[in-house]
């Protein structure tokens, strides 16, 4: 796959991010996300962790989270 260098760039950070988001440290993915969204700023799956980070800061999820996301709203 060829990406050019700011695609992998953002490739990298949305990777780092996801990686933060998983094991439960919401800021510092969002920054991540926010460093992606900063060089591609349409980047859509940055933009929805971006929100989701934001959900699980007011609201961390149980314990026994597994990583998915419940939408509560349609």
């Amino acid at each position: 796959m060829n990406l050019s260098a700011e695609m992998k760039q953002v490739f990298d950070l949305y990777n780092e991010g996801l990686h933060l988001y998983k094991t439960r440290k919401f800021p510092d993915a969002k920054r991540k996300f926010q460093e992606a969204l900063q060089i591609k700023p349409d980047d859509g799956p940055s933009q929805l962790y971006v929100e989701r980070c934001d959900t699980f800061i007011q609201s961390p999820p149980p314990e026994d989270w597994d990583g998915v996301y419940v939408m509560t709203t349609k």
